[in-house]
């Protein structure tokens, strides 16, 4: 009885990364996602609430990740967005699956298609290559948000 209890309990921790990912309309697998964030540490971290480091290091060059699933864009007060960026939050557009990868993939085109400001441009200069990567990327994201 001891044993199917524990068993039960450790199906619904291990469960519970992609259930969050899920409730956050993320399709990607947020194991391979947090191999793909070794990409992202350079820049960027993510800190709950409470203060405590869920991935990446002290860095401080972009905005705390932690929420960006469903969250609006350019949503961490006190953090300098670029202006197209910041023209999305005062629009009230949010971070979706879809519209995270298009952005990571090319934060400026992304910017300008969805301001229609063909002079906006993005911070970030990164680039992630792969479309996969970036699906992954908000999974990982998303596993890590409070529903």
């Amino acid at each position: 009885m001891k044993r199917n209890i524990v068993l039960a309990v450790a199906a619904t921790l291990l469960s519970a990364p992609m259930a969050m990912a899920d409730a956050h309309g993320a399709s990607g697998d947020a194991a391979a996602g947090e191999a793909a964030f070794r990409q992202c540490i350079a820049c960027h971290v993510v800190v709950n609430e409470a203060g405590d480091t869920l991935a990446g290091r002290n860095a401080r060059t972009g905005p705390n990740l932690y929420g960006v699933p469903g969250a609006a864009i350019a949503h961490v007060e006190d953090f300098r967005y670029s202006p197209g960026l910041t023209a999305l939050n005062e629009a009230g557009t949010i971070w979706t699956e879809e519209n995270f990868v298009a952005y990571v993939q090319d934060p400026t085109s992304y910017i300008r298609e969805a301001t229609g400001d063909n002079g906006a441009r993005g911070a970030m200069a990164f680039r992630v290559r792969s479309e996969e990567d970036a699906i992954n990327l908000y999974a990982y994201l998303a596993s890590l948000s409070a529903e």
